[in-house]
């Protein structure tokens, strides 16, 4: 729906939330407009999980690979009955007036150029986690957000789609664990080497130039786009940062965590030869006031509780309790607590992670993970490898946004854009 229309259905109170009578799908005044932008693996699984609902129009598609691109508009049609439009750039998809929001599921290094351009344009954001490349684009997607007044969504979607982290803010919030000192988080990746690439000329269907974007001209490479470009650096962080929001929001949002006082790492890329630059093995000790949060990034996650396989430890005064996504455990001298009774439910359940976004549509509310609280839970995990990239303990000054001394992280807090390539004003 564009500004006039839902200006209206505000103002008559009509259309929100309701459905053609007898048909089950949405009325035409009440349906969302959508351009898709970024339609690889997870782009594509977006793009279904969005036509799940009856109210939302893929009206529009982007993608640099052509591939990619037919992929998409044949699930669309497939879906819907009919093809969207094609886009090759995504701006001008967002010069379509009619667009009421976009999904962005671009690699990280594209996350904030989108985003910020859709706001510009009037249109809301749900944007893939990590939020950003980068701390400053990061910073810029969320002053985009608030100065034009858009409803955001950054696409973490346990936080929404299991109700286990939900029970477990209740458990710590209640006092039941007792005084917390310590948090560990852990993933488990496994020992599995990337695939050989190969180089020579792109293919066809991939224009690879605008690929890269506002990151460093490099060759082509087979392994630097789609799914294993998440390990250069040039474009991404590798297993820490595209898990990091995951595991790490429960406990922000349990303890109601801001930036970190100080970051230290220590790894490498020791369990796998390949060309991978990110590394496989990290640990990582994030200081907050009174709390020590650990990180560990390792082929078999963080010695004991292995059955519950990559998750997070609170260790509290009173009991520990360990998290997965889909269950917890409470623990007291070693000892699991068969027979413990959690605190009644105080935290409604949630429509969907997706559903929340397509509701705030129309009301015009928050979303529970908006670009400023995924521009805080990204935060660390960026500056994580900022610290082990630097290989400091890094001393962060939240105010300003940047570290305190001298260090040369300071001058990766933001990125470096390859021209023409710009991020917008804010």
């Amino acid at each position: 729906m564009n500004a006039t229309r839902r200006t209206f259905l505000q103002a008559t109170g009509v259309g929100l939330g309701m459905t053609a009578a007898g048909t089950g799908r949405a009325a035409p005044s009440d349906r969302i407009q959508v351009g898709f932008i970024g339609l690889g693996g997870q782009g594509t699984g977006r793009l279904n999980e969005f036509l799940r609902h009856a109210d939302v129009d893929a009206a529009a598609v982007c993608d640099l690979d052509k591939t990619h691109l037919e992929r998409a508009a044949a699930v669309v049609e497939k879906a819907r009955g009919t093809r969207p439009e094609q886009f090759h750039d995504f701006r001008k998809l967002l010069e379509r007036k009619d667009l009421d929001a976009v999904m962005i599921a671009t690699p990280d290094h594209w996350h904030a150029l989108p985003t910020v351009t859709a706001c510009q344009a009037g249109k809301d954001v749900f944007v893939e986690k990590p939020l950003a490349y980068s701390i400053g684009e990061g910073r810029a997607m969320a002053r985009a957000a608030d100065r034009y007044k858009r409803v955001t969504q950054m696409g973490n979607h346990i936080h929404n789609d299991r109700t286990t982290y939900r029970r477990v803010v209740e458990i710590v919030r209640a006092g039941m664990l007792g005084k917390i000192h310590r948090v560990d988080c852990s993933l488990v990746t496994g020992s599995r080497p990337m695939p050989e690439g190969h180089g020579g000329a792109p293919p066809a269907e991939l224009d690879y130039d605008f690929w890269q974007g506002p990151a460093p001209k490099k060759p082509y490479n087979s392994l630097r786009s789609h799914f294993t470009y998440r390990y250069f650096w040039d474009y991404s962080g590798g297993a820490l940062i595209d898990f990091w929001c995951h595991y790490t929001d429960v406990a922000y949002w349990a303890l109601d965590l801001k930036a970190p006082l100080s970051v230290a790492s220590a790894g490498g890329r020791w369990g796998v030869t390949d060309s991978g630059e990110t590394p496989d093995i990290l640990q990582v000790v994030c200081e907050y006031p009174e709390l020590v949060l650990t990180w560990t990034l390792h082929p078999y996650g963080r010695p004991g509780f292995d059955s519950m396989g990559s998750g997070v430890i609170f260790q509290g005064s009173a009991a520990t309790l360990v998290v997965n996504y889909d269950r917890y455990e409470v623990y007291v001298k070693g000892k699991r607590q068969e027979d413990f009774r959690p605190p009644a439910p105080s935290i409604a359940d949630s429509p969907g992670h997706i559903r929340e976004f397509l509701n705030a549509i129309k009301s015009r509310e928050k979303t529970t993970c908006n670009v400023d609280y995924g521009h805080r839970l990204t935060k660390a995990g960026l500056i994580a490898n900022l610290a082990f990239r630097t290989g400091e303990r890094l001393h962060w000054d939240d105010e300003h946004e940047r570290f305190t001394g001298r260090t040369k992280a300071n001058d990766l807090v933001m990125r470096r854009y390859r021209k023409p390539w710009k991020l917008p004003a804010v």
